[in-house]
Protein backbone atom coordinates (compact mmCIF):
# COMPACT_ATOMS: atom_id res chain seq x y z
CA UNK A 1 0.00 0.00 0.00
CA UNK A 2 3.18 2.00 0.59
CA UNK A 3 3.53 2.67 -2.99
CA UNK A 4 -0.10 3.14 -3.79
CA UNK A 5 -0.02 6.19 -1.00
CA UNK A 6 2.81 7.72 -2.37
CA UNK A 7 1.43 7.70 -6.27
CA UNK A 8 -1.94 9.33 -4.75
CA UNK A 9 0.35 11.95 -3.37
CA UNK A 10 1.98 12.31 -6.54
CA UNK A 11 -1.15 12.74 -8.38
CA UNK A 12 -1.95 15.45 -5.97
CA UNK A 13 1.16 17.40 -7.17
CA UNK A 14 1.62 16.45 -10.57
CA UNK A 15 -2.19 17.69 -11.09
CA UNK A 16 -2.03 21.36 -10.18
CA UNK A 17 -2.47 23.73 -13.04
CA UNK A 18 1.38 24.50 -13.45
CA UNK A 19 2.55 20.63 -13.94
CA UNK A 20 -0.79 20.03 -16.10
CA UNK A 21 0.21 22.80 -18.30
CA UNK A 22 4.03 21.67 -18.42
CA UNK A 23 2.87 18.01 -19.44
CA UNK A 24 0.94 19.37 -22.09
CA UNK A 25 3.37 21.76 -23.60
CA UNK A 26 5.86 18.60 -23.42
CA UNK A 27 3.32 16.12 -25.48
CA UNK A 28 2.64 19.27 -27.97
CA UNK A 29 6.09 19.87 -28.24
CA UNK A 30 7.24 15.90 -28.54
CA UNK A 31 4.31 15.24 -30.96
CA UNK A 32 5.88 17.74 -33.14
CA UNK A 33 9.61 17.50 -33.26
CA UNK A 34 8.74 13.25 -33.71
CA UNK A 35 7.03 14.11 -36.64
CA UNK A 36 10.50 15.41 -38.18
CA UNK A 37 12.70 12.63 -39.60
CA UNK A 38 15.80 12.47 -38.11
CA UNK A 39 14.65 14.60 -34.52
CA UNK A 40 13.02 12.07 -32.23
CA UNK A 41 12.44 12.27 -28.64
CA UNK A 42 15.84 11.98 -27.28
CA UNK A 43 17.16 15.08 -29.70
CA UNK A 44 14.04 17.18 -28.71
CA UNK A 45 15.02 16.92 -24.74
CA UNK A 46 18.84 17.41 -25.52
CA UNK A 47 17.44 20.50 -27.26
CA UNK A 48 14.98 21.72 -24.59
CA UNK A 49 17.05 20.57 -21.85
CA UNK A 50 18.60 24.32 -21.27
CA UNK A 51 15.63 26.07 -21.08
CA UNK A 52 14.60 24.20 -18.40
CA UNK A 53 17.57 25.43 -16.10
CA UNK A 54 14.69 27.84 -14.47
CA UNK A 55 12.00 25.63 -13.79
CA UNK A 56 12.18 23.60 -10.41
CA UNK A 57 12.76 19.72 -11.22
CA UNK A 58 9.71 18.35 -10.45
CA UNK A 59 8.22 20.49 -13.75
CA UNK A 60 10.96 20.16 -15.83
CA UNK A 61 10.73 15.94 -15.83
CA UNK A 62 7.07 15.88 -16.26
CA UNK A 63 7.58 18.25 -19.22
CA UNK A 64 10.38 15.44 -20.55
CA UNK A 65 8.14 12.48 -20.08
CA UNK A 66 5.67 14.61 -21.98
CA UNK A 67 8.34 14.77 -24.68
CA UNK A 68 9.14 11.30 -24.53
CA UNK A 69 5.88 9.78 -25.17
CA UNK A 70 4.88 12.49 -27.97
CA UNK A 71 7.88 12.01 -29.62
CA UNK A 72 7.40 8.07 -29.87
CA UNK A 73 3.68 9.01 -31.58
CA UNK A 74 4.72 11.83 -33.50
CA UNK A 75 7.37 9.72 -35.72
CA UNK A 76 4.40 6.86 -35.66
CA UNK A 77 2.25 9.33 -37.52
CA UNK A 78 4.67 10.08 -40.43
CA UNK A 79 5.45 6.31 -40.49
CA UNK A 80 1.64 5.24 -40.84
CA UNK A 81 1.06 8.90 -43.45
CA UNK A 82 4.34 9.01 -45.46
CA UNK A 83 6.19 5.91 -44.60
CA UNK A 84 9.30 8.10 -42.66
CA UNK A 85 9.94 7.01 -39.36
CA UNK A 86 10.28 9.98 -37.14
CA UNK A 87 12.43 7.54 -34.83
CA UNK A 88 13.59 4.08 -34.72
CA UNK A 89 10.59 2.74 -32.52
CA UNK A 90 8.36 3.53 -35.25
CA UNK A 91 10.30 1.82 -37.93
CA UNK A 92 7.32 -1.73 -37.69
CA UNK A 93 4.27 0.79 -37.65
CA UNK A 94 5.32 1.88 -41.41
CA UNK A 95 5.40 -1.67 -42.31
CA UNK A 96 1.09 -1.42 -42.22
CA UNK A 97 0.43 1.84 -41.22
CA UNK A 98 1.40 3.47 -44.85
CA UNK A 99 -0.24 0.81 -46.81
CA UNK A 100 -3.64 1.43 -44.36
CA UNK A 101 -3.04 4.88 -45.47
CA UNK A 102 -2.77 4.23 -49.17
CA UNK A 103 -5.97 2.61 -48.86
CA UNK A 104 -7.70 5.24 -47.70
CA UNK A 105 -7.67 4.13 -44.10
CA UNK A 106 -5.20 6.76 -42.51
CA UNK A 107 -7.46 8.14 -40.01
CA UNK A 108 -8.46 4.87 -38.84
CA UNK A 109 -4.61 3.63 -38.72
CA UNK A 110 -3.51 6.94 -36.22
CA UNK A 111 -6.34 6.47 -34.38
CA UNK A 112 -5.12 2.58 -34.10
CA UNK A 113 -1.62 4.10 -33.16
CA UNK A 114 -3.41 6.70 -30.14
CA UNK A 115 -5.14 3.82 -28.53
CA UNK A 116 -2.18 2.05 -28.40
CA UNK A 117 0.04 4.39 -26.78
CA UNK A 118 -2.96 5.07 -24.37
CA UNK A 119 -3.48 1.42 -23.43
CA UNK A 120 0.74 0.28 -23.89
CA UNK A 121 1.70 4.12 -21.83
CA UNK A 122 -1.36 3.02 -18.82
CA UNK A 123 -0.40 -1.02 -18.89
CA UNK A 124 3.46 0.25 -18.40
CA UNK A 125 3.28 2.71 -16.01
CA UNK A 126 1.14 0.60 -13.96
CA UNK A 127 3.37 -2.08 -14.32
CA UNK A 128 6.46 0.39 -13.21
CA UNK A 129 4.74 1.05 -9.95
CA UNK A 130 3.66 -2.27 -9.03
CA UNK A 131 7.04 -4.44 -10.66
CA UNK A 132 9.86 -2.06 -10.71
CA UNK A 133 11.71 -3.79 -7.79
CA UNK A 134 11.28 -7.47 -9.20
CA UNK A 135 12.23 -5.84 -12.69
CA UNK A 136 14.87 -4.43 -11.20
CA UNK A 137 16.45 -7.57 -9.72
CA UNK A 138 15.91 -9.31 -13.20
CA UNK A 139 17.89 -7.19 -15.42
CA UNK A 140 20.84 -7.14 -13.01
CA UNK A 141 21.14 -10.91 -13.56
CA UNK A 142 21.02 -11.11 -17.29
CA UNK A 143 24.15 -10.95 -18.72
CA UNK A 144 26.19 -10.92 -22.43
CA UNK A 145 24.99 -14.76 -23.50
CA UNK A 146 21.56 -13.92 -22.91
CA UNK A 147 21.59 -10.46 -24.64
CA UNK A 148 22.94 -12.26 -27.82
CA UNK A 149 20.38 -14.69 -27.59
CA UNK A 150 17.18 -12.15 -27.52
CA UNK A 151 18.73 -10.47 -30.30
CA UNK A 152 19.06 -13.48 -32.34
CA UNK A 153 15.83 -14.27 -31.55
CA UNK A 154 14.74 -10.65 -32.97
CA UNK A 155 16.66 -11.20 -36.08
CA UNK A 156 15.09 -14.80 -36.90
CA UNK A 157 11.57 -13.95 -35.90
CA UNK A 158 11.57 -10.94 -37.80
CA UNK A 159 13.29 -12.27 -41.03
CA UNK A 160 11.22 -15.52 -40.95
CA UNK A 161 7.69 -13.59 -41.12
CA UNK A 162 8.60 -10.95 -43.74
CA UNK A 163 8.61 -11.03 -47.64
CA UNK A 164 7.91 -13.78 -50.46
CA UNK A 165 10.75 -16.35 -49.10
CA UNK A 166 13.01 -16.54 -46.36
CA UNK A 167 15.48 -16.36 -48.91
CA UNK A 168 14.82 -12.44 -49.25
CA UNK A 169 14.20 -12.15 -45.92
CA UNK A 170 17.73 -13.17 -45.08
CA UNK A 171 19.45 -11.29 -47.71
CA UNK A 172 17.98 -8.46 -46.22
CA UNK A 173 19.08 -9.55 -42.75
CA UNK A 174 22.79 -9.68 -44.19
CA UNK A 175 22.87 -6.39 -45.72
CA UNK A 176 21.29 -4.69 -42.94
CA UNK A 177 23.79 -6.41 -41.07
CA UNK A 178 27.04 -5.33 -43.45
CA UNK A 179 25.67 -1.50 -43.07
CA UNK A 180 26.07 -1.95 -39.47
CA UNK A 181 29.57 -3.21 -39.24
CA UNK A 182 30.83 -0.10 -40.86
CA UNK A 183 33.05 1.91 -38.54
CA UNK A 184 35.34 1.12 -36.09
CA UNK A 185 35.65 -2.39 -34.40
CA UNK A 186 34.38 -1.87 -30.53
CA UNK A 187 37.08 -3.97 -29.23
CA UNK A 188 39.81 -4.04 -31.50
CA UNK A 189 39.57 -0.16 -32.79
CA UNK A 190 40.45 -1.40 -36.20
CA UNK A 191 38.72 0.30 -39.35
CA UNK A 192 35.82 -2.16 -41.01
CA UNK A 193 34.30 -1.33 -44.68
CA UNK A 194 35.29 2.61 -44.42
CA UNK A 195 37.51 2.06 -47.56
CA UNK A 196 39.60 4.87 -46.02
CA UNK A 197 37.42 7.51 -45.45
CA UNK A 198 37.52 9.34 -41.79
CA UNK A 199 34.16 10.10 -42.46
CA UNK A 200 32.97 6.57 -41.82
CA UNK A 201 35.03 6.14 -38.92
CA UNK A 202 31.84 6.68 -36.85
CA UNK A 203 29.97 4.02 -38.78
CA UNK A 204 26.58 4.89 -40.69
CA UNK A 205 23.60 7.05 -38.39
CA UNK A 206 20.57 4.43 -37.93
CA UNK A 207 18.32 7.46 -38.67
CA UNK A 208 20.13 8.15 -42.04
CA UNK A 209 19.65 4.25 -42.79
CA UNK A 210 15.83 4.21 -41.56
CA UNK A 211 15.34 7.53 -43.68
CA UNK A 212 16.86 6.48 -46.64
CA UNK A 213 15.27 3.54 -46.98
CA UNK A 214 11.84 4.18 -45.81
CA UNK A 215 11.51 7.94 -47.11
CA UNK A 216 13.95 8.63 -49.79
CA UNK A 217 13.77 4.80 -51.22
CA UNK A 218 9.61 5.33 -50.85
CA UNK A 219 9.91 8.67 -52.49
CA UNK A 220 12.08 7.30 -55.44
CA UNK A 221 10.08 4.28 -55.97
CA UNK A 222 7.00 6.42 -56.09
CA UNK A 223 9.11 8.86 -59.07
CA UNK A 224 9.62 5.54 -60.93
CA UNK A 225 5.88 5.12 -61.47
CA UNK A 226 4.45 8.34 -62.00
CA UNK A 227 4.57 8.02 -65.60
CA UNK A 228 2.44 4.82 -65.44
CA UNK A 229 0.27 5.45 -63.00
CA UNK A 230 -2.30 8.95 -62.14
CA UNK A 231 -0.97 11.07 -59.51
CA UNK A 232 -4.15 11.82 -57.91
CA UNK A 233 -4.34 12.20 -54.44
CA UNK A 234 -4.93 9.24 -51.92
CA UNK A 235 -8.39 9.71 -49.99
CA UNK A 236 -9.06 10.32 -46.64
CA UNK A 237 -11.46 7.34 -45.55
CA UNK A 238 -13.70 7.53 -42.71
CA UNK A 239 -12.33 9.59 -39.42
CA UNK A 240 -13.34 6.74 -36.93
CA UNK A 241 -12.15 2.68 -36.30
CA UNK A 242 -15.49 0.63 -37.10
CA UNK A 243 -16.65 -2.15 -34.94
CA UNK A 244 -14.10 -4.63 -36.95
CA UNK A 245 -11.51 -2.57 -36.28
CA UNK A 246 -11.63 -2.23 -32.92
CA UNK A 247 -12.28 -6.33 -32.36
CA UNK A 248 -8.88 -6.96 -34.19
CA UNK A 249 -7.11 -4.29 -32.30
CA UNK A 250 -7.85 -5.61 -28.40
CA UNK A 251 -6.14 -8.15 -28.12
CA UNK A 252 -3.22 -6.91 -29.96
CA UNK A 253 -3.47 -3.32 -27.68
CA UNK A 254 -3.62 -5.82 -24.45
CA UNK A 255 -0.54 -8.31 -25.81
CA UNK A 256 1.94 -4.99 -26.63
CA UNK A 257 3.02 -4.09 -22.86
CA UNK A 258 3.62 -7.79 -21.87
CA UNK A 259 6.28 -7.28 -24.48
CA UNK A 260 7.20 -4.46 -24.44
CA UNK A 261 7.93 -3.42 -21.13
CA UNK A 262 10.29 -6.56 -19.85
CA UNK A 263 12.56 -5.42 -22.90
CA UNK A 264 12.28 -1.61 -21.95
CA UNK A 265 13.39 -2.47 -18.62
CA UNK A 266 16.75 -4.51 -19.37
CA UNK A 267 20.04 -2.86 -20.16
CA UNK A 268 20.67 -2.79 -23.98
CA UNK A 269 16.32 -2.62 -24.52
CA UNK A 270 14.57 0.07 -25.68
CA UNK A 271 11.72 -0.47 -28.61
CA UNK A 272 13.23 -1.76 -31.15
CA UNK A 273 13.76 -5.43 -30.03
CA UNK A 274 10.10 -5.56 -28.67
CA UNK A 275 8.28 -3.69 -31.56
CA UNK A 276 10.12 -6.22 -33.96
CA UNK A 277 8.64 -9.45 -32.18
CA UNK A 278 5.27 -7.76 -31.54
CA UNK A 279 4.70 -7.72 -34.92
CA UNK A 280 6.30 -11.16 -35.81
CA UNK A 281 3.33 -12.06 -32.61
CA UNK A 282 0.65 -10.55 -34.29
CA UNK A 283 1.52 -12.23 -37.70
CA UNK A 284 2.07 -15.53 -36.08
CA UNK A 285 -1.61 -14.91 -34.01
CA UNK A 286 -3.88 -13.26 -37.04
CA UNK A 287 -6.61 -14.82 -38.27
CA UNK A 288 -6.02 -12.42 -41.16
CA UNK A 289 -2.14 -13.21 -41.68
CA UNK A 290 -2.68 -12.77 -45.71
CA UNK A 291 -3.40 -8.82 -45.23
CA UNK A 292 0.22 -8.58 -43.43
CA UNK A 293 2.48 -6.31 -45.91
CA UNK A 294 -0.92 -4.94 -47.16
CA UNK A 295 -2.32 -3.28 -43.81
CA UNK A 296 -3.64 -5.45 -41.19
CA UNK A 297 -4.36 -3.20 -38.23
CA UNK A 298 -2.87 -5.90 -36.22
CA UNK A 299 0.23 -4.45 -37.58
CA UNK A 300 -0.23 -1.20 -35.95
CA UNK A 301 -2.05 -1.44 -32.95
CA UNK A 302 0.41 -4.14 -31.04
CA UNK A 303 3.80 -2.59 -32.35
CA UNK A 304 2.49 0.86 -30.92
CA UNK A 305 1.22 -0.32 -27.42
CA UNK A 306 4.60 -2.37 -26.95
CA UNK A 307 6.91 0.78 -27.96
CA UNK A 308 4.88 2.82 -25.36
CA UNK A 309 4.77 0.46 -22.71
CA UNK A 310 8.61 -0.25 -23.65
CA UNK A 311 8.99 3.44 -22.57
CA UNK A 312 7.57 2.89 -19.20
CA UNK A 313 10.18 0.06 -18.70
CA UNK A 314 13.18 2.52 -20.14
CA UNK A 315 12.19 4.77 -16.88
CA UNK A 316 11.96 1.94 -14.52
CA UNK A 317 15.64 0.24 -15.27
CA UNK A 318 17.00 4.04 -15.16
CA UNK A 319 15.28 5.58 -11.78
CA UNK A 320 15.72 2.39 -10.11
CA UNK A 321 19.23 1.09 -11.22
CA UNK A 322 20.51 4.50 -12.64
CA UNK A 323 21.19 2.80 -16.09
CA UNK A 324 19.65 4.24 -19.24
CA UNK A 325 18.70 1.59 -22.01
CA UNK A 326 17.44 4.28 -24.68
CA UNK A 327 19.44 7.64 -25.55
CA UNK A 328 16.37 9.43 -24.36
CA UNK A 329 16.75 7.81 -21.26
CA UNK A 330 20.29 8.53 -21.38
CA UNK A 331 19.57 12.47 -21.56
CA UNK A 332 16.94 12.11 -18.71
CA UNK A 333 19.83 10.57 -16.77
CA UNK A 334 22.21 13.32 -17.49
CA UNK A 335 19.40 16.00 -16.22
CA UNK A 336 18.74 14.52 -13.42
CA UNK A 337 22.63 14.64 -12.25
CA UNK A 338 22.01 18.66 -13.49
CA UNK A 339 20.21 19.14 -10.50
CA UNK A 340 22.27 17.22 -8.12
CA UNK A 341 20.00 13.93 -8.01
CA UNK A 342 21.19 10.95 -8.81
CA UNK A 343 19.26 7.60 -10.06
CA UNK A 344 19.52 4.17 -8.51
CA UNK A 345 18.22 1.75 -5.21
CA UNK A 346 17.76 4.71 -3.41
CA UNK A 347 16.01 7.36 -5.44
CA UNK A 348 12.72 5.90 -4.13
CA UNK A 349 13.72 6.95 -0.32
CA UNK A 350 15.75 10.36 -0.79
CA UNK A 351 13.58 11.81 -3.41
CA UNK A 352 10.31 9.89 -3.33
CA UNK A 353 7.94 13.36 -3.95
CA UNK A 354 10.34 13.89 -7.09
CA UNK A 355 9.30 10.39 -8.33
CA UNK A 356 6.11 9.39 -7.44
CA UNK A 357 4.96 12.85 -9.11
CA UNK A 358 6.93 11.80 -12.10
CA UNK A 359 5.53 8.44 -12.31
CA UNK A 360 1.88 10.00 -11.82
CA UNK A 361 2.93 12.86 -14.66
CA UNK A 362 3.19 9.76 -16.92
CA UNK A 363 -0.52 8.54 -16.56
CA UNK A 364 -1.67 12.50 -17.06
CA UNK A 365 0.65 12.83 -20.18
CA UNK A 366 -0.20 9.76 -21.88
CA UNK A 367 -4.15 10.72 -21.11
CA UNK A 368 -3.21 13.90 -22.69
CA UNK A 369 -1.66 12.32 -25.62
CA UNK A 370 -4.94 10.12 -26.61
CA UNK A 371 -7.00 13.60 -25.87
CA UNK A 372 -5.06 15.94 -28.42
CA UNK A 373 -3.99 13.42 -31.49
CA UNK A 374 -7.47 11.26 -31.15
CA UNK A 375 -9.40 14.19 -32.40
CA UNK A 376 -6.45 14.79 -34.99
CA UNK A 377 -6.41 12.27 -36.75
CA UNK A 378 -8.77 13.12 -39.21
CA UNK A 379 -6.87 16.52 -39.81
CA UNK A 380 -3.62 14.71 -39.89
CA UNK A 381 -4.71 12.26 -42.75
CA UNK A 382 -5.44 15.12 -44.93
CA UNK A 383 -1.79 15.57 -45.72
CA UNK A 384 -2.32 12.63 -48.30
CA UNK A 385 -4.95 14.89 -49.70
CA UNK A 386 -1.63 16.57 -51.18
CA UNK A 387 -0.87 15.42 -54.99
CA UNK A 388 1.95 12.89 -55.07
CA UNK A 389 4.43 15.12 -56.92
CA UNK A 390 4.59 17.95 -53.96
CA UNK A 391 3.57 15.27 -51.06
CA UNK A 392 7.27 13.33 -52.02
CA UNK A 393 9.05 16.37 -52.85
CA UNK A 394 8.15 17.52 -49.33
CA UNK A 395 8.82 14.18 -47.74
CA UNK A 396 13.07 14.98 -49.58
CA UNK A 397 13.21 17.74 -48.49
CA UNK A 398 12.47 17.41 -44.70
CA UNK A 399 14.74 13.92 -44.65
CA UNK A 400 17.28 15.67 -46.16
CA UNK A 401 17.10 18.40 -43.73
CA UNK A 402 16.88 16.13 -40.55
CA UNK A 403 19.73 13.52 -42.12
CA UNK A 404 21.98 17.23 -42.40
CA UNK A 405 21.09 18.28 -39.04
CA UNK A 406 22.44 15.19 -37.27
CA UNK A 407 26.13 15.80 -37.93
CA UNK A 408 25.91 18.75 -40.28
CA UNK A 409 28.17 16.96 -42.32
CA UNK A 410 28.16 16.66 -46.43
CA UNK A 411 28.43 13.27 -46.32
CA UNK A 412 25.57 11.74 -44.30
CA UNK A 413 23.62 13.52 -47.23
CA UNK A 414 25.56 11.46 -49.87
CA UNK A 415 25.00 8.43 -47.85
CA UNK A 416 21.43 9.43 -47.73
CA UNK A 417 20.82 8.86 -51.47
CA UNK A 418 23.28 6.49 -51.71
CA UNK A 419 20.94 4.23 -49.20
CA UNK A 420 17.93 5.32 -50.76
CA UNK A 421 18.54 3.89 -54.31
CA UNK A 422 19.33 0.74 -52.20
CA UNK A 423 15.58 1.01 -50.79
CA UNK A 424 14.64 1.57 -54.51
CA UNK A 425 16.46 -1.69 -55.47
CA UNK A 426 14.96 -3.68 -52.80
CA UNK A 427 11.53 -2.33 -53.58
CA UNK A 428 12.40 -4.05 -57.14
CA UNK A 429 12.99 -7.08 -55.98
CA UNK A 430 10.59 -7.98 -53.14
CA UNK A 431 13.18 -7.66 -50.43
CA UNK A 432 11.58 -6.66 -47.13
CA UNK A 433 13.17 -3.30 -45.55
CA UNK A 434 12.29 -4.59 -41.83
CA UNK A 435 14.91 -7.09 -41.47
CA UNK A 436 17.70 -4.80 -43.09
CA UNK A 437 16.81 -2.32 -40.54
CA UNK A 438 16.62 -4.86 -37.65
CA UNK A 439 20.13 -5.77 -38.73
CA UNK A 440 21.65 -2.03 -38.57
CA UNK A 441 19.87 -2.01 -35.31
CA UNK A 442 20.82 -5.23 -33.47
CA UNK A 443 23.55 -6.51 -35.30
CA UNK A 444 26.60 -4.00 -33.50
CA UNK A 445 24.98 -4.90 -29.86
CA UNK A 446 24.45 -8.48 -31.00
CA UNK A 447 28.25 -8.94 -32.06
CA UNK A 448 29.78 -7.09 -28.87
CA UNK A 449 27.50 -8.90 -26.41
CA UNK A 450 28.58 -12.15 -28.66
CA UNK A 451 32.62 -11.52 -28.02
CA UNK A 452 31.93 -10.61 -24.46
CA UNK A 453 30.67 -13.43 -23.74
CA UNK A 454 32.98 -15.49 -25.77
CA UNK A 455 35.60 -13.53 -23.65
CA UNK A 456 33.92 -14.54 -21.02
CA UNK A 457 34.21 -17.83 -21.35
CA UNK A 458 38.19 -17.96 -22.85
CA UNK A 459 36.63 -18.38 -26.45
CA UNK A 460 34.19 -21.80 -25.65
CA UNK A 461 30.84 -22.48 -27.37
CA UNK A 462 29.29 -23.02 -24.50
CA UNK A 463 29.92 -19.40 -22.89
CA UNK A 464 26.96 -18.66 -25.05
CA UNK A 465 24.61 -21.31 -23.53
CA UNK A 466 25.25 -21.38 -19.94
CA UNK A 467 22.03 -20.02 -18.22
CA UNK A 468 18.58 -21.19 -18.49
CA UNK A 469 17.47 -18.33 -19.74
CA UNK A 470 19.92 -18.62 -23.11
CA UNK A 471 18.62 -22.03 -23.62
CA UNK A 472 15.18 -21.22 -23.16
CA UNK A 473 15.77 -18.48 -26.35
CA UNK A 474 17.38 -20.97 -27.83
CA UNK A 475 14.51 -23.76 -27.77
CA UNK A 476 11.92 -21.00 -28.91
CA UNK A 477 14.01 -20.15 -31.96
CA UNK A 478 14.56 -23.98 -32.85
CA UNK A 479 10.91 -23.75 -32.97
CA UNK A 480 10.73 -21.02 -35.08
CA UNK A 481 13.30 -22.61 -37.49
CA UNK A 482 11.86 -25.81 -37.68
CA UNK A 483 8.15 -25.34 -37.28
CA UNK A 484 7.84 -25.16 -41.56
CA UNK A 485 9.34 -28.76 -41.32
CA UNK A 486 6.94 -29.60 -38.64
CA UNK A 487 4.10 -28.45 -40.11
CA UNK A 488 4.76 -29.49 -43.35
CA UNK A 489 5.33 -33.12 -41.82
CA UNK A 490 1.50 -32.83 -39.73
CA UNK A 491 0.11 -32.18 -43.08
CA UNK A 492 1.63 -34.76 -45.23
CA UNK A 493 0.69 -37.41 -42.22
CA UNK A 494 -2.70 -36.19 -42.78
CA UNK A 495 -2.99 -36.41 -45.94
CA UNK A 496 -2.13 -39.64 -46.05
CA UNK A 497 -4.49 -40.39 -43.56
CA UNK A 498 -7.26 -38.96 -45.44
CA UNK A 499 -5.91 -40.99 -48.89
CA UNK A 500 -6.21 -44.05 -46.97
CA UNK A 501 -9.78 -43.53 -46.07
CA UNK A 502 -10.85 -45.85 -48.72
CA UNK A 503 -12.02 -49.75 -48.57
CA UNK A 504 -9.19 -51.11 -47.20
CA UNK A 505 -9.51 -47.70 -44.38
CA UNK A 506 -13.21 -48.12 -42.80
CA UNK A 507 -14.60 -45.82 -45.21
CA UNK A 508 -16.84 -46.26 -47.64
CA UNK A 509 -15.90 -47.32 -51.34
CA UNK A 510 -15.99 -44.35 -54.04
CA UNK A 511 -18.91 -44.45 -56.80
CA UNK A 512 -17.30 -44.95 -60.02
CA UNK A 513 -16.93 -41.10 -62.64
CA UNK A 514 -18.97 -41.63 -65.19
CA UNK A 515 -19.96 -38.84 -67.81
CA UNK A 516 -22.91 -37.28 -67.99
CA UNK A 517 -25.07 -37.32 -71.21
Amino acid sequence: MGGLENLVEGFGTALTPTHLLLAAIGVLLGTAIGVLPGIGPAMAVALLLPITYSVEPTGAFIMFAGIYYGGMFGGSTTSILLNTPGETAAVVTAIEGHPMARQGRGAQALATAAIGHFIGGIAGTLLLVLLAPAVADLAVDIGAPDYFAIMLLAFIAVTSVLGSSRVRGFASLGLGLALGLIGLDPITGQQRLTFGSLQLADGIDLIVVAVGLFAVGEALWVAAHLRHRPTQPIPVGRPWLSRQDVARSWKPWLRGPLIGFPFGSVPAGGAEIPTFLSYATEKRLSKHPGEFGKGAIEGVAGPEATASASAAGTLTTMLTLGLPTTATAAVMLAAFQQYGIQPGPLLFQRESELVWTLIASLFIGTTLLLALNLPLAPLWAKLLRIPRPYLYAGILFFATVGAYALSADVVDLVLLLMIGVIGLLMRRFGLPLLPAIIGVILGPNAEQQMRRALQISDGHLSGLVNTWFSVAVYAVIAVILLWPLIARAIRSRESRRVSGDGPTGGGTPAEPVGVDT
